[in-house]
Formats: C-alpha cells, structure tokens, sequence
C-alpha cells in the first residue's frame, strides 16, 4: 500500500458515521433502509457515507427483487484487518517514493 491508498483508507473510516455504519453491519448483510433506521440517517446521507465505504472496498452493495418486483438495494460488510503503526506509515511513504528517483 502507497501513501496515497493508505490515506484514502484512512480518510474512508476517520468519519464516526461509517464507524458506526460499520459496526452495525457487523451482524451481517442489511437493507438499506433498515442500515438507515439502525444508524439514525437519512437514506440519501447513508448512501453518500457508502459510496466512501464501497470505493475503498469496506463494504459491498447488492441489488435483489423483491417478491413484488421492487428493487432493495443491501449492504454487506468486507472483512478487512488494517493495522496503523509507525512501520505501516514508513512502508507506504517508502512505497510512494521508490519510483522517484
């Protein structure tokens, strides 16, 4: 990871809205609408925090049918691991100055 993906990481989480969105997709894969309920937002405001989310692969979206033919939109979280330490910063600024010569 370079320093400008490990900042566009870190930008996509440093928000406590998509902690927490993260959080509550913890207990797994969620409509839209609930996630919205769940989190105490407006949907057009959760779908700007998910749009972060998705471009920095913390979580995935999914269109289905409905049984009356409506289209739901869910919300799955990715599993991920990011460890923040001294030598993850080093490595990525290291990363994006190898090909600076």
């Amino acid at each position: 990871m370079n320093v400008e993906q490990l900042s566009a990481t870190l930008a996509a989480i440093a928000s406590p809205q998509r902690m927490t969105i993260l959080s509550e997709l913890t207990s797994g894969r969620v409509h839209v609408s609930e996630l919205a309920r769940r989190v105490g937002m407006s949907r057009a405001l959760l779908y700007m925090h998910l749009a972060k989310l998705e471009a920095s692969g913390f979580v995935t979206t999914s269109l289905e049918l409905s049984s009356e033919g409506t289209a739901l939109k869910h919300v799955s979280l990715v599993p991920f691991h990011l460890t923040l330490n001294i030598e993850t910063i080093t490595q990525a600024v290291g990363a994006a100055g190898a090909g600076h010569d």
